[in-house]
């Protein structure tokens, strides 16, 4: 007998769970259908974001942040240590209960929502006018039939051509979260996110770390400023950032992993390492889903097609997150799970594409919003340019890490604040205060107006506004 709810959400990562959760509180009879499993085979929903993404990396930054700060930076505090160690093992564990809590807690956040769980893969069998059956594949297969459908199963990480993920030497994102030792020599293809992120750990643990980047620029979404400051700081702690390179051949062996490249000049070159971790992207993951069933729409890259609301070429089936259109980030995916749940509804769910903040947890942090100089300038709209210096900030002083900015642009008529740049230290909690006054359409001299405390971080935002009418205070 097939059980009947409202609204089945397939995947229950940031979009999935999230979506079901508010589906639930706008009096929607709601069920979760993700596979995701622990070590003991239980459920653990999150997806990617929680189980091998967002969650376990900054886990793993945080801790080599203090082994980093313990050995190189406490020494200026008048902090003494002596045969300084890392227990990588302990360091793993502390990342594994980490993501558990998390698990547990949406887990828990379902019972109080009273949405229904279902720990397995999630399929179409059909449609109609009862709605769409959905089969749950898993320990115990289950029959469903909602009226409504909301797809959230995320992405997988893209492998490179001739040298799949075997998570032993050449790692995705998930082998690149649970090395079991300090590799000597480290390579990662691609300077993206994850690339950085997981670069940044292994290199602060002790690896010799090379990252090769096909693109000629670094970090070419970024603010030129801003990215070439990130640069920089990333070299001068020691990572090896060769850009303009192109792949070939890469073999995984014995002795670890060679990869043979042209660099920027076109010259052959051979990099031989422990571990390589490749990190060129994601692809929208809509494995097992049986969208042929009920003829569901993919687009070129295989994405689900949906409209600006959603929306699929099914009535009533929806998809939000990685697997859709847009940024592969997990505020955006919840944001769009929210905003489909109340659309359901009869609401108006609003997700500003404009404002959505992008962050990278190196050291320093580099977080921004809105558009870069380089967009400004290709579509011809006038601006005007501040930005304030971490190290003119006394805040940073205290703390120790002066490295980086505050950049505003802002429209030369208007004032509107068009986009912030940020690279320095909590870059990821500053960009917060940047989105709420874009998305209230503020000017850079409302920020410039606005009270900050002193002395903190944030008033290299205020400074940065008092910049793009030339009359910064403290610089």
């Amino acid at each position: 007998m097939s059980k009947q709810f409202d609204v089945v959400v397939i995947g229950g990562g940031p979009g999935g769970y999230i979506a079901a959760i508010r589906a639930a509180q706008l009096g929607f009879n709601t069920a979760c259908i993700d596979d995701w499993k622990n070590e003991k085979g239980g459920p653990a929903p999150g997806g990617t974001c929680t189980n091998v993404g967002c969650i376990p990396s900054k886990a793993l930054l945080q801790s080599s942040e203090h082994f980093e700060q313990a050995g190189h930076h406490f020494a200026d505090h008048g902090i003494g240590l002596s045969n300084l160690t890392m227990d990588v093992a302990k360091m793993i564990g502390r990342k594994d209960t980490v993501v558990k809590q998390n698990n547990d807690g949406i887990l828990f956040l379902f019972k109080k929502n009273k949405v229904a769980f279902f720990h397995g893969r999630g399929s179409f069998v059909k449609g109609g006018d009862a709605g769409y059956e959905i089969k749950v594949t898993g320990a115990a297969e289950e029959s469903l039939t909602a009226k409504h459908v909301i797809i959230a199963t995320g992405s997988n990480a893209r492998a490179l051509p001739g040298a799949p993920f075997d998570e032993d030497l050449i790692l995705s994102n998930d082998g690149a979260l649970r090395i079991p030792s300090v590799p000597k020599k480290l390579g990662v293809i691609g300077s993206g996110v994850i690339g950085l992120e997981m670069g940044s750990v292994w290199r602060r643990l002790g690896a010799e770390v090379t990252v090769l980047e096909a693109l000629p620029t670094f970090l070419g979404a970024v603010d030129e400023t801003i990215a070439k400051e990130a640069q920089k700081a990333l070299k001068k702690q020691g990572l090896n950032i060769e850009l303009g390179v192109k792949i070939g051949e890469v073999k995984a062996g014995k002795g670890g992993v060679t990869v043979a490249y042209a660099n920027a000049k076109g010259e052959a070159q051979t990099l031989a390492v422990d571990r390589l971790i490749v990190s060129i992207g994601r692809v929208p993951n809509t494995n097992g889903l049986n969208a042929d069933a009920v003829g569901l729409k993919l687009d070129e890259r295989g994405a689900i097609a949906v409209d600006d609301e959603c929306k699929t070429n099914l009535p009533n089936v929806w998809a939000v997150g990685d697997v859709v259109r847009g940024p592969m980030l997990a505020h955006k995916a919840e944001e769009e799970g929210v905003a489909v749940a109340e659309r359901i509804a009869g609401q108006h769910g609003h997700v500003n594409f404009n404002t959505i903040p992008w962050v990278i947890y190196t050291s320093p942090e580099i977080a921004w919003v809105g558009q870069t100089e380089q967009q400004l300038k290709a579509s011809g709209r006038a601006y005007k340019a501040g930005s304030f210096p971490f190290m003119a900030n006394g805040r940073a002083r205290a703390l120790g890490d002066t490295t980086g900015m505050v950049k505003m642009l802002a429209d030369a008529k208007t004032d509107e604040i068009l986009g912030v740049h940020i690279v320095g230290p909590y870059a990821s909690e500053l960009i917060a205060e940047a989105v709420v006054a874009m998305e209230f359409k503020a000017s850079a001299e409302d920020i410039a107006r606005i009270c900050h405390a002193h002395p903190s971080l944030s008033e290299a935002t205020k400074e940065a506004a008092l910049a793009v009418d030339k009359r910064t205070l403290n610089f």
